[in-house]
C-alpha cells in the first residue's frame, strides 16, 4: 500500500531521530545534536507565540505543527539532567514515545493538506466530458478601496444576487455594520431582475427587513435607470429605530402606515400648563383630505378612543392630533361673568372644545336675533346650558322671558332674572301669542330717523330691545291636547319671522325628531339661525339626531363614552379577592356637541353653580319691554297675569248653553290669539289621535 510522500518522509524522520534524541545527551555532554534540538525547540516556542497572537483561522493547527520540536527539546533537557539513562531507562522511553506520537499524529504532513486524498482502494473514475463553465461574474479590477473589495468578496460568496456587480460600497458613520451599495447589472445593456432582499440579506447575514432596494436616478457623470440599483443594508440603524426611534421615525412606522396614511410628521408641541401634547402632520396636497382611523390612532398613542383624551382636527391637508394627559371633558369649567358677556360681535363662551379651544355661541347673527336649540335627556345638563344662554342674553341687555312645561328648582331660579316666567302649556301658549303680536307691533315702530327697519344691533336708533323667549320641555307642551297644536303653529311662525324683529326663540327639549312632535319647518328654521348644542345623546340615537339636524353622514360623530374617568386598575386582584367593582363615575353631564357648521365639535359646557347662587352671573336690572309695547299688548288683551285660568273668550266665543262646556282649544282667538287646536297633520301618535277624536265627538 503506497502512502503520500510527505507522510513517508515524516515517519522516517521520527524513526531516525528518536535514537539520536535519546543517545546524544547521554553519550556526549556538549553534543551538536543537543544544540540543534534546543534551537529547534526555541523556534517551536516562537511559532506557538505567533500562532496564539494571530487573528487568522487555524491557530490550533499551527500550534500542533510546532509541537514535535518543542517536545524534542524538552526530552533532551530532561535526558541531560538524569543520571545515566535514567531510572528504568526513562530517556529511551521518552524518545520512543515521542516518535510513536509523531507517527500517529503526523502533525507536519497531515495539517499542511487542505483536503484528504481519495481512498486508495477506490477505482479510478472514468473520464467524462466536463460541462463548459458558466461565464464568471467577477468584479471589475477598477482600483476600488479596501472596504469595497471586502464587500465584493461577500457579494461573490453570496452568489452575486440578481447577477449584479458592486460598483461602490460605502460604510455608514457611527454604525459598524451599516452600509450602502451601488450595483449595476453584470451584463451591459441588461436590466436588473431577480434582485431580492432575501438574497442580499443572506449574503451579509442580516434580516431581510434590514435591506432596502431603491432605484438609481441618472446623475451627472453617472448612469442610472433599470440597470442600476442602490441597496441599503442597515441592521444597526433598524435595531436602534426599533428600540429608541425619533419622533419622525415613530410617526412614519406607527402612524403614517395605517391610522393616518401618507402623512408626514412636522412637529411635536408639549403644553405643560394645559397638560396636552400636540402632534402636527400633513399629507400631500394631491392626496386630498386626510383619512384618519381614530381607533388605530388611539392604539398607536397608547390610549383608547372612548377615553376622551384624543382629539383630531383637520385643516386642509394638515392634521392636528391632541393627546391630553386626562380627558378635558372630565374637567369642570366654572362659568364667569366675563366668559358669558357677549363681545361686539354678539359671541360669548359656552364651554370648551375637546381640543381646548373656547366654544362660542351668539346672541345675534347677521340675519337678526339668534334662535337657540338645546337637546339633552334628563340629567344631561340642559337646564345648566339654558342658564348660560339666559345670562348671556341678559348681559347683552335683552329682554328674557322663560317658560317651562314642568317646574323645577333651577328653572325657577332662572325665572327670577327674567321679565316673565311661568309654568305649563297654557303659559307657553300665551307667551307665543305675545311674541307674534310683538312682531306686528315692532314692524310698525319708527326708528329715530322716522323710518321702519328690520332689527340690526349695530344700527343706532332702534326703539326696542332684543327679546329672547325660552321654551323649556317644548315637546311636552307641544303634545298637550288642549294647546299643543297652536303652540307648534306659533313657534313655527316665530322661527320664520322673529329674527327680523329682534325676537329669538330658544327651544329646549329631549328630542328634535319630527315624529316626536317637532315639525320639519321649525327644525330647519331653528337650525339655520342658531348654533345648536346637543348633550349626552344615547349612543343609538346619535346618528338619527344629527341626521335630523342636517349633518352629512361622513361628519356624524361617534357616541360619547359613558364616563370620562379612567377605569380603576386592579380588577384582577378584586376578582381574586371576591370584592365588588367600584361604582362608575357618570361624569358626562354638560358634555356633548356644538354644531356651528357642518361638523359637530365635542365640548364641555361651563358650569353654573346654582347651589352657590347665580345672581353674580346676571346684571342688576332685569330688562323689560318698552311702555309702548306693553300698551299695545294690553290693547290686544295679551298683557296680563299669564298664570290665570283661561279667560272667557280667550280661546274663541263662549258657548250659548250651560251644558256645552267651553273648549279651551276651540274657536277663533282674539287679536294675538291662536288657531284651532285640532290639526290632522299634527296627529303623530295614538294619544294625539285619541285626543282629536274626543275633541271632534265632544266627549
Amino acid at each position: 500500500m503506497s502512502v503520500p510522500r510527505s507522510v513517508a518522509l515524516e515517519r522516517t524522520f521520527y524513526i531516525l531521530a528518536a535514537p539520536a534524541l535519546a543517545a546524544a545527551p547521554n553519550l556526549f555532554a556538549d553534543s551538536p545534536v543537543s544544540t540543534v534540538v534546543h534551537l529547534a525547540g526555541v523556534a517551536g516556542v516562537g511559532g506557538w507565540v505567533l500562532a496564539a497572537k494571530s487573528d487568522d483561522a487555524g491557530a490550533g493547527r499551527k500550534i500542533l505543527r510546532w509541537s514535535p520540536l518543542v517536545a524534542a527539546a524538552a526530552i533532551d533537557i530532561a535526558a541531560r539532567n538524569t543520571i545515566g539513562w535514567g531510572p528504568w531507562c526513562l530517556d529511551g522511553i521518552l524518545a520512543a514515545g515521542w516518535a510513536t506520537a509523531g507517527l500517529l499524529v503526523l502533525p507536519f504532513s497531515r495539517h499542511t493538506r487542505r483536503r484528504h486524498r481519495p481512498a486508495l482502494a477506490a477505482p479510478a473514475p472514468a473520464p467524462q466530458l466536463q460541462a463548459a463553465p458558466e461565464p464568471s461574474l467577477a468584479q471589475p479590477d477598477d482600483g476600488a478601496d479596501a472596504f469595497t473589495l471586502q464587500v465584493r468578496a461577500l457579494w461573490d460568496t453570496g452568489g452575486t444576487p440578481g447577477r449584479t456587480i458592486v460598483v461602490k460600497a460605502t460604510p455608514y458613520d457611527g454604525t459598524p455594520n451599516d452600509l450602502s451599495l451601488l450595483l449595476r447589472a453584470s451584463e451591459a445593456g441588461r436590466a436588473i431582475s431577480g434582485l431580492r432582499e432575501d438574497d442580499i440579506a443572506a449574503a451579509f447575514g442580516v434580516d431581510a427587513t434590514d435591506v432596502t432596494i431603491r432605484e438609481v436616478v441618472r446623475q451627472h457623470g453617472r448612469e442610472g435607470g433599470p440597470a442600476w440599483r442602490e441597496v441599503h443594508v442597515t441592521p444597526d440603524a433598524n435595531d436602534r429605530r426599533r428600540k429608541a426611534p425619533t419622533t419622525h421615525e415613530w410617526w412614519a412606522d406607527r402612524i403614517a402606515g395605517g391610522s393616518l396614511p401618507g402623512s408626514e410628521f412636522i412637529k411635536k408641541i408639549r403644553d405643560h400648563e394645559r397638560k396636552v401634547t400636540h402632534y402636527i402632520a400633513q399629507v400631500p396636497a394631491e392626496a386630498g383630505e386626510p383619512r384618519v382611523n381614530k381607533y388605530a390612532l388611539a392604539a398607536a398613542l397608547k390610549t383608547k378612543y372612548d377615553e376622551g383624551r384624543l382629539f383630531v382636527t383637520v385643516d386642509g391637508n394638515q392634521v392636528l392630533v391632541s393627546l391630553w394627559d386626562s380627558s378635558p371633558l372630565a374637567q369642570v369649567f366654572p362659568a364667569t361673568r366675563e366668559l358669558l358677556t357677549p363681545d361686539k360681535n354678539g359671541r360669548w363662551v359656552t364651554g370648551f372644545l375637546g381640543n381646548g379651544q373656547p366654544a362660542r355661541n351668539r346672541v345675534y347673527t347677521d340675519r337678526g336675533a339668534a334662535h337657540g336649540l338645546f337637546v339633552a335627556p334628563s340629567g344631561g345638563g340642559k337646564t345648566q346650558l339654558m342658564g348660560l344662554h339666559v345670562a348671556a342674553d341678559a348681559l347683552f341687555g335683552a329682554v328674557v322671558m322663560l317658560t317651562t312645561e314642568a317646574p323645577d328648582e333651577k328653572t325657577a331660579a332662572l325665572g327670577k332674572h327674567a321679565a316673565r316666567y311661568g309654568v305649563g302649556a297654557l303659559y307657553m301658549l300665551r307667551l307665543l301669542r305675545v311674541l307674534v303680536a310683538l312682531m306686528e307691533i315692532r314692524g310698525e315702530m319708527p326708528w329715530q330717523d322716522g323710518q321702519v327697519h328690520e332689527w340690526d344691533p349695530i344700527r343706532p336708533g332702534c326703539p326696542y330691545r332684543m327679546l329672547s323667549a325660552y321654551l323649556d320641555e317644548f315637546l311636552s307642551a307641544a303634545r298637550n291636547g288642549d294647546y299643543g297644536a297652536e303652540i307648534m303653529d306659533l313657534a313655527e311662525l316665530v322661527s320664520v319671522k322673529g329674527r327680523k324683529y329682534a325676537v329669538g326663540l330658544k327651544v329646549a327639549g329631549q328630542s328634535i325628531y319630527v315624529q316626536d312632535g317637532f315639525t320639519q319647518l321649525l327644525c330647519e328654521n331653528l337650525r339655520e339661525n342658531c348654533i345648536p348644542v346637543v348633550l349626552k345623546v344615547a349612543p343609538k340615537k346619535v346618528g338619527e339626531m344629527f341626521k335630523a339636524l342636517g349633518i352629512p353622514s361622513e361628519h356624524i360623530p361617534d357616541p360619547l363614552p359613558r364616563s370620562f374617568s379612567p377605569a380603576e386598575q386592579g380588577r384582577i386582584e378584586r376578582v381574586m379577592r371576591g370584592e365588588p367593582e367600584p361604582p362608575s363615575d357618570s361624569n358626562t353631564g354638560g358634555a356633548g356637541w356644538i354644531v356651528e357648521g357642518t361638523q359637530p365639535d365635542v365640548l364641555r359646557t361651563l358650569f353654573m353653580d346654582f347651589k352657590a347662587g347665580i345672581d353674580g352671573y346676571f346684571p342688576d336690572m332685569v330688562a323689560t319691554l318698552t311702555d309702548y309695547e306693553i300698551r299695545e299688548l294690553e290693547a290686544r288683551d295679551l298683557w296680563f297675569d299669564w298664570t290665570e285660568p283661561p279667560r272667557p273668550g280667550e280661546f274663541g266665543p263662549e258657548p250659548d248653553g250651560e251644558d256645552d262646556a267651553p273648549k279651551k282649544s276651540g274657536g277663533k282667538r282674539r287679536s294675538g290669539g291662536g288657531k284651532p287646536t285640532a290639526r290632522r297633520d299634527t296627529v303623530t301618535s295614538p294619544r294625539q289621535a285619541l285626543e282629536a277624536i274626543k275633541n271632534l265627538s265632544g266627549v
